[in-house]
């Protein structure tokens, strides 16, 4: 790698990709072990969905505006 790189900004454009994802994602990296077992974000959810169904359900609580 070159100790300094001079990036012609002029020739920059947006992003054509940025605006595509229609919803908010979050990223989330597995460690090795876990990555094994899920191949894909698919099976990741499928699971996870699982869970939250048996987990006790909390109410929501009120946040008071002032």
């Amino acid at each position: 790698m070159r100790p300094e790189y001079r990036f012609d900004y002029r020739k920059a454009r947006p992003n054509r990709f940025a605006g595509r994802g229609k919803e908010e994602r979050l990223v989330v990296v597995l460690e090795p072990d876990v990555a094994q077992v899920f191949k894909t974000p698919e099976s990741v959810n499928q699971v996870l969905r699982a869970l939250i169904m048996t987990m006790p359900q909390i109410p929501k609580q009120r946040v008071s505006v002032k």
